[in-house]
């Protein structure tokens, strides 16, 4: 743990996650500086190298000063310059570039020394120089921090030591989002092991959901607290998330709400914390749900994959708007040495989120990032048609998918007749279903795919896009609400 900025005598001094080395936010938007100094004192900043700029004072108020610089293109080097009267602040090797913030459980901090190829892919990162990465420290508070408690990793060049312990997705997701774009990404991690989606939430947040404030090891609110709120006054490009494994088994049908209204609660306040600089609507990617265990009944997964989706099956969605989501389902790794919950492919990982960041961040067109969703559900006295909104590359399967054969006008639930529904014939953008195991008294009230906890074995799983990079992302519909009335889905025009 070092401090991040070179301060003459103690007065005046960057805030924790300014250092040499950073990643600034490039144009655009405008990023913002600050950090400390001596009460009422008059603070200017001044930029150098590709581009000059010369700030107006600041007054240190309550000990904090804070600089809005103008927009400054991609590149660099730049060496930026704090002073007060009798005391200076330097910051060197500073880069313009995009910013993204990695947050969630294990999976997210799973290190690059864990994954697949590790020593090979440790070698490539001489070849990123301008692929920053900054670690906060695993802390907790019951208050929020105006500044970050501890620093764990501060901006570095990446170097395979320095980067052995660092967020494997996130280090893969920018170097190739460097390799696409060509300029400058800085990396923020701040994630924590085992924890759920309440500890990184504030109170506002989940008082929109009705949950109830915890107190405990997995205190509601106290990752908010101490590793993003410090964060709010940078200005970011988006955010990456991979988490709700914890949720499995807390909270979990409070994930539809709690999830969501995260993203919408960080958003508002990194755009009110960065002065308006951070888009209200920034981007932000998650990883679904990968596996944990082979052959359990178990619907937690399948639940939390769904709410992460806020019961939608998908995103972007009017619901989660400016979200992008990788399908990991089948990625499991019944040989990982840290758990079959913790799977060694993060490339995937990384490249499916790659997709969807280009689509919705960086507004590519014609770039595909979302697997094949029905559009169409009909259902015919022996089997079951489904219409993808996309061609298909379909395996046959006895059991991905199921159905629920039912003599009553409800909603199906966890413990309904689900019986599997074996994939009869394909077209290009359709798949037949038989429904034969369904009894002539009954008809077929629901239908669902790849709903449990370990679907397929690796890349394997059935419904794939038709060039096999992007697996269909699991789904579940009823063909009646609880009232007995046909159930309508936002994109199913389904005709169970």
């Amino acid at each position: 743990m070092i401090s991040l900025s070179v301060c003459v005598d103690g007065n005046l001094r960057f805030a924790s996650y300014f250092g040499d080395h950073m990643v600034l936010q490039k144009s655009p938007e405008r990023a913002v500086l600050w950090g400390y100094g001596p009460e009422g004192g008059q603070v200017t900043v001044s930029l150098s190298g590709p581009t000059q700029q010369n700030t107006a004072p600041v007054t240190v108020t309550k000990g904090i000063w804070r600089i809005t610089l103008d927009p400054v293109k991609a590149g660099g080097p730049y060496i930026v310059i704090a002073e007060i009267e009798g005391s200076t602040a330097i910051l060197t090797d500073v880069l313009f570039g995009d910013i993204w913030l990695c947050g969630g459980q294990s999976n997210m901090y799973f290190f690059m020394s864990q994954i697949f190829n590790a020593s090979e892919e440790l070698a490539l990162t001489e070849k990123y120089p301008h692929v920053r990465t900054f670690m906060a420290a695993l802390k907790l508070s019951e208050t929020e921090m105006t500044d970050l408690i501890q620093v764990e990793l501060p901006w570095t060049v990446p170097t395979a030591k320095n980067l052995n312990e660092f967020s494997a997705v996130c280090w893969l997701f920018g170097r190739y989002m460097y390799d696409i774009l060509k300029y400058p990404i800085g990396l923020v991690e701040s994630c924590w092991g085992g924890t759920p989606v309440e500890a990184w939430s504030s109170s506002r947040a989940l008082q929109k959901c009705g949950s109830e404030l915890l107190n405990g090891p997995r205190n509601d609110s106290v990752l908010w607290n101490a590793m993003i709120h410090p964060l709010l006054n940078m200005t970011i490009k988006g955010a990456l998330w991979y988490q709700g494994e914890a949720n499995a088994g807390y909270n979990q049908d409070k994930y539809n709400c709690s999830f969501p209204a995260m993203i919408d609660d960080w958003r508002m306040a990194f755009h009110e914390g960065s002065g308006k600089q951070t888009a209200i609507d920034f981007p932000f990617g998650f990883v679904q749900l990968s596996t944990s265990e082979k052959g359990s009944k178990d619907d937690s997964f399948p639940n939390i994959r769904w709410h992460q989706t806020a019961d939608t099956g998908f995103v972007p969605n009017s619901r989660m708007q400016r979200t992008f989501m990788a399908v990991a389902l089948d990625l499991p790794d019944e040989k990982s040495p840290y758990g079959t919950i913790h799977p060694r492919d993060k490339q995937d990982v990384a490249y499916r989120l790659t997709l969807g960041a280009r689509a919705v961040a960086y507004n590519e067109k014609d770039v595909q990032f979302l697997g094949p969703f029905p559009n169409n559900i009909m259902s015919l006295e022996m089997y079951v048609n489904i219409t993808y909104d996309q061609m298909v590359s379909v395996t046959p399967s006895e059991n991905i998918f199921e159905i629920c054969c039912s003599g009553i006008k409800a909603p199906c639930g966890p413990k309904s007749n689900w019986v599997p529904a074996p994939i009869k014939q394909w077209g290009p953008t359709t798949v037949q279903l038989s429904a034969s195991l369904c009894t002539s008294s009954d008809e077929v009230a629901g239908l669902r795919y790849a709903w449990r906890n370990w679907p397929c074995d690796f890349k394997a799983c059935p419904i794939y896009s038709a060039n096999r990079v992007l697996p269909a992302p699991p789904f579940i519909v009823n063909r009646y609400t609880d009232k007995g009335d046909v159930l309508e889905n936002q994109k199913l025009n389904e005709k169970l």
